[in-house]
């Protein structure tokens, strides 16, 4: 069962729903939200990290900008969530991000980062700016930092049917991330996405996410 904890961060306090495996931990992985926040289906993401062996921590992120939000999976849903990670910015997340990763490391766990969507975008950077090993799904607003370099182990997942990614930008990934793995799925954008049927793909998400604990259970031990 999770619970909400605070974060003290550069930017106030920030809350985050936090949950632990029944069993001695494998490591702590900082869960990045959609655009969204930190809603059902995310906190159901963080109980399958839990569920797998690690503690799993899903910061609040637009908390700076507007706290507790949860939107809707719905044209104004899509609409105020980019106001608010606009208004929010890349940098105030990392140092989030950062927060988030402290209560792990205290823990005396190595910690990782995986990220949806816009999240998908930040865990990149928490790879590129934090050192942390990082799982990237269909990541649309990497490209601008692409060129970064990497600091610890990457996976990218993509879907070919999604057009926010077009295939230019995921081989971009591949010549800037040479030593990143990355996958593409028949899928669209979101396809991990299980309480959306019209962008939810099963067999895609099921392969992405045993391709995404392997990678923690190696990245993390």
């Amino acid at each position: 069962m999770g619970t909400w904890m605070g974060l003290d961060t550069p930017h106030g306090n920030v809350r985050a729903w936090r949950e632990a495996p029944a069993t001695a931990p494998r490591g702590g992985i900082v869960v990045l939200q959609e655009i969204f926040g930190v809603n059902a289906h995310i906190r159901a993401v963080t109980g399958r990290f839990a569920a797998a062996g690690f503690v799993a921590i899903a910061p609040s992120l637009c908390d700076p900008v507007e706290p507790a939000v949860e939107l809707a999976y719905d044209d104004g849903g899509v609409a105020r969530g980019r106001e608010l990670v606009a208004a929010l910015g890349f940098e105030r997340a990392i140092d989030i991000v950062a927060a988030a990763a402290d209560p792990i490391r205290e823990d005396g766990l190595r910690v990782g980062a995986v990220g949806f969507c816009w999240g998908g975008s930040l865990a990149f950077l928490s790879n590129t700016r934090l050192g942390l090993p990082a799982v990237s799904y269909y990541g649309a607003r990497s490209i601008p930092f692409i060129d970064e370099p990497a600091r610890a182990p990457m996976l990218f997942h993509f879907g070919e049917l999604d057009p926010t990614i077009p295939p230019g930008d995921i081989e971009r990934h591949r010549t800037s991330q040479p030593d990143a793995q990355v996958h593409v799925y028949p899928a669209k954008h979101g396809f991990n996405r299980d309480i959306s049927s019209h962008v939810h793909e099963p067999a895609s998400a099921a392969l992405a996410w045993q391709r995404t604990q392997a990678f923690f259970a190696e990245h993390l031990a």
